[in-house]
C-alpha cells in the first residue's frame, strides 16, 4: 500500500515537472517569459484597419516590438496608437510607420521604415511620418474605375 502512495507521487511530480517546462518553453517561443524591456513610442494613423493591440511591430521583417494601446482621437478623427520597441533597438528619429499586409490572406502589421538621422526617438516620442492600411477594396474599385474611363476615352 505505501508503494502505491509513492509511486503515485512519483508520478504526480513527473507530470508537474513536464507541465512547468512545457510552460516556460511556451513562454520562451511566445516571447512572454522574462520579457525584454521596452520603451513607448505614439504615433497617428488616418486608418489603422486590421491593426489591434497585440498586433507585430517589425523592422526589417523582425519583431520588434508589439502595438500596446490604438484609440480614437476625437479632435482629428484619426487612429492613435502606441507601440512598444525593444530597448535594444534604436530608432532614428526621421523614421516612418506603416501599415503592412502579410499578402492577400495574411494580417497586417506595423512596420518601421528607418530613417537616416543620428538622433533617436526617446521614450514617448511621436512618430510624425505614418502610412495607414489600404484596403483591398478601395484599390480594386480605383482599378476597375480607372480601366473603365480608359476605355470611354
Amino acid at each position: 500500500m505505501a508503494s502505491e502512495n509513492m509511486t503515485e507521487v512519483a508520478v504526480g511530480g513527473v507530470v508537474l515537472a513536464i507541465a512547468a517546462g512545457f510552460m516556460i518553453y511556451a513562454g520562451q517561443i511566445t516571447g512572454f517569459s522574462g520579457a525584454p524591456s521596452e520603451y513607448p513610442l505614439t504615433a497617428s494613423f488616418r486608418s489603422a484597419d486590421g491593426v489591434s493591440v497585440g498586433t507585430d511591430v517589425r523592422l526589417a521583417g523582425v519583431k520588434v516590438g508589439r502595438v500596446t494601446d490604438l484609440t480614437l482621437d476625437p479632435q482629428t478623427y484619426r487612429a492613435k496608437a502606441t507601440i512598444s520597441v525593444r530597448d535594444d533597438i534604436e530608432v532614428p528619429d526621421d523614421s516612418a510607420l506603416s501599415i503592412s499586409s502579410e499578402g492577400l490572406l495574411g494580417g497586417n502589421f506595423v512596420e518601421i521604415l528607418p530613417g537616416g538621422s543620428p538622433f533617436y526617438f526617446a521614450a514617448g516620442d511621436e512618430i510624425e511620418f505614418t502610412q495607414g492600411s489600404v484596403s483591398l477594396i478601395a484599390l480594386l474599385t480605383k482599378f476597375v474605375a480607372g480601366g473603365e474611363e480608359d476605355a470611354s476615352e
